[in-house]
């Protein structure tokens, strides 16, 4: 993983992978008005190459590729690697858009979208990534059986390592730090996404689901997060 202090004081490098020259041209040049490099491809094989290098700090993720769908490049890259992934969906396509959350998306944007969208929730993943060890480079979190090493962005459940991706991680903590006590969706979006969140929004819901899968059951046969309806998650604490 690169080093997040040096993502700071560097210009952070974007990868695009869509099949739309004309937008990724637009947008590459947007980008480097706001302080960010791009480089684009416009193939799902060659995006999946050019993500896994170790050259970019965020990927932007086309869910319609040719040679290679976005769908099956994020879950190759997972496999190899937690770089922070943006996908771009189609506008009301629910089923891309939550099989790339449940394969480790990081957030996605329905397409058509503004550039200054765009870059904000970039910039949003950007921030979380970079901050998320700053802040917390502290003591071990233990929240019944999970133990969480902010700094180390390591996760531990009754002992054994949990593969989580970023932004599971940072729910996961946000949760663990209020262990018992409900977390509002707002609460979590602000300070695990980076972003505010809006409406019909069901990222957040997603992100959960896969977590609960990875801890399992509770020995009462009821999830360790807890959907507090009309408020939030609870993490239980036993």
């Amino acid at each position: 993983m690169k080093n997040k202090k040096a993502l700071l004081e560097r210009m952070p490098e974007i990868l695009l992978i869509d099949d739309d020259r004309e937008l990724t041209a637009m947008l590459t040049e947007f980008l480097a008005g706001e302080g960010l490099g791009a480089f684009a491809v416009h193939d799902g094989q060659t995006g999946e190459t050019e993500a896994l290098s170790g050259k970019y700090d965020l990927v932007v993720l086309d869910v319609m590729l040719p040679r290679l769908s976005g769908i099956e490049v994020l879950r190759r890259i997972r496999r190899a690697s937690d770089v922070p992934v943006l996908l771009l969906t189609a506008r009301g396509d629910d089923i891309d858009r939550i099989s790339g959350l449940d394969l480790g998306a990081d957030d996605y944007v329905p397409k058509p979208c503004s550039a200054g969208e765009l870059v904000a929730r970039m910039r949003a993943i950007l921030r979380r990534v970079s901050s998320n060890r700053d802040n917390y480079p502290g003591d071990p979190i233990v929240a019944g059986p999970l133990t969480l090493m902010p700094g180390k962005r390591r996760a531990e459940w009754h002992g054994a390592v949990l593969d989580l991706t970023g932004t599971e991680f940072s729910l996961l903590e946000e949760l663990a730090r209020n262990a018992g006590h409900i977390v509002g969706k707002q609460q979590l979006s602000l300070n695990a996404l980076g972003r505010a969140l809006t409406a019909y929004d069901r990222s957040i819901d997603v992100h959960i689901s896969s977590i609960r899968q990875k801890l399992g059951p509770r020995s009462d046969g009821q999830p360790w997060i807890l959907g507090i309806r009309g408020q939030g998650y609870q993490l239980a604490c036993e």
